[in-house]
């Protein structure tokens, strides 16, 4: 038993001889890391971010000491880090280590501060690694803050106009009084939480311009996943409803995306115009992109793309599409909606369709038929009027072509519907990118009806012409050769 502490001893020794060993201490041995620069999106000022993350590898046999971490602006810095559970308090972390071959998970968030700048504003950080050879690694942290004017059940009951200076962030539901006008000027942005929605019973009226459109999106600007930002995920806040009081609004260059509709129109005097919507974009919703039931409506050279319900479904009215792109693409759901769905009846009642008529514009999509036109089969003497002049239409050819005038259908050509609707196919539905200029094959180029081009939209919704050449294209895009 006398020797049993000399044996123990003899083991510590030893054992610490061949930790040692296993270390590496060599300026030449460094951490390889994931990024050395971890740049976030423009955040919302006075709001911390979600929480992101990325690694720190020790690719060596042998274990690497770190024998500090740290961010340079110590607590003064607006980043939050944890290296693998440990918090760095104060932006100060404790020394550990990495054995050969394992990795430091890292995460990051940022608590931006309030503030009052009209301009994104940067803010920037490093994070250091001192490994005990003395050698420091670091990775750039990086953001784009924007401060907002928050609203909280907020009404407008009078007439006024709101500018571009900052984003107008809507924490619930905005309401457009009766009788009061909202002017929302170029540039204008309004960030909408979940659920909150544009109510108007009054007017609205969106005066944006070609590189300054007035938008509408949620209020989540960072990433929901790696290269995947909120703003390509539907279903992000509610969407704009014209109740059945509203009439009179006039949308401009205005962008709506990523809501759980885009526009709904509550049924009014079809003597009355409704909505008036050009060089605008609908885009990637969780219900219907445009819904319209009795009410009379004008849409010009605007795309209304990627809904799970129909990308326009109008109830009986009198509407009017001149130039526009209708793509039913959604990639989020199987049983998506159609583009263009129409009828002189629904929810329970009649509603007779004195006038759909579409004029050189693309109805497409994935589905076999993209065009669904119903007629009430109890009043069938209920008015069923539309046409189609000059369109590229996704449905079967029909028999009868007395509402189809020099139209061309995508199914005569096997070849181009492969060409996901003839749009220039570069689509990427990992990030949920969609691009709806058309392709060089693509059957709607030269196709449209030039005199209507002349009178009503001769500049594409980017701005380009579209009568050079003395031939114009269907849809809103006019394509542009390489």
């Amino acid at each position: 038993m006398k020797h049993l502490p000399f044996f123990f001893l003899l083991c510590s020794l030893l054992c610490s001889c061949l930790s040692e060993e296993g270390y590496t201490s060599s300026a030449d041995a460094q951490l390889r890391l994931e990024r050395d620069t971890f740049a976030l999106d423009t955040v919302l000022a006075g709001e911390p971010t979600n929480t992101y993350t990325f690694q720190v590898f020790n690719p060596h046999r042998k274990t690497l000491r770190i024998a500090a971490i740290r961010l340079a602006l110590g607590a003064a810095s607006p980043f939050s880090v944890n290296v693998d559970g440990s918090f760095l308090a104060n932006g100060v972390g404790e020394a550990t280590e990495v054995v050969g071959g394992d990795s430091l998970r890292v995460f990051v968030q940022l608590n931006a501060p309030a503030s009052d700048a009209v301009s994104p504003t940067a803010l920037e950080d490093r994070l250091v690694f001192r490994l005990e050879s003395g050698v420091e690694q670091q990775v750039l942290l990086t953001a784009s803050t924007q401060s907002v004017i928050n609203l909280r059940a907020h009404r407008v009951e009078s007439d006024i106009t709101w500018s571009e200076r900052r984003p107008y962030r809507i924490l619930d539901s905005l309401v457009v009084a009766e009788g009061s006008t909202l002017t929302l000027s170029a540039g204008t942005r309004l960030y909408f939480h979940p659920e909150a929605r544009l109510i108007v019973h009054g007017t609205l009226r969106a005066e944006g311009q070609n590189g300054a459109p007035v938008e509408l999106r949620g209020d989540r600007l960072g990433y929901m996943f790696s290269n995947q930002p909120y703003d390509r995920i539907p279903g992000q806040w509610g969407g704009v409803v014209f109740s059945d009081k509203s009439h009179d609004n006039v949308l401009e260059y205005c962008e709506i995306h990523s809501g759980d509709f885009g526009i709904r129109c509550d049924s009014s005097s079809i003597d009355l115009q409704k909505l008036t919507l050009s060089n605008s974009l609908i885009h990637n919703v969780g219900g219907h992109g445009l819904y319209a039931r009795q009410c009379a409506l004008t849409v010009g050279n605007t795309q209304i793309t990627n809904a799970a319900g129909d990308c326009v479904r109008l109830i009986g009215g009198r509407s009017e599409f001149t130039h526009c792109t209708i793509g039913q693409f959604y990639a989020l759901a199987g049983d998506r909606g159609v583009a263009l769905h129409f009828s002189n009846y629904g929810e329970g009642s009649r509603a007779p369709l004195e006038r759909a008529s579409f004029v050189n514009c693309i109805i497409s999509g994935y589905n076999n038929d993209d065009l669904v036109g119903e007629s009430s089969p109890r009043y069938k003497n209920d008015a069923f009027n539309y046409d189609f002049s000059h369109c590229l239409l996704n449905t079967p050819k029909p028999t009868k072509h007395e509402h189809f005038r020099n139209c061309l259908f995508e199914q005569d050509s096997p070849e181009k519907r492969r060409q996901a609707g003839n749009f220039n196919p570069s689509f990427d539905l990992q990030k949920l990118l969609f691009t709806f200029t058309l392709d060089a094959k693509s059957a709607a180029v030269g196709a449209a009806d030039f005199a209507v081009t002349q009178r009503t939209f001769p500049f594409d919704r980017n701005g380009k012409s579209q009568t050079e050449g003395g031939k114009s294209d269907i849809g809103c895009y006019r394509h542009i050769k390489p």
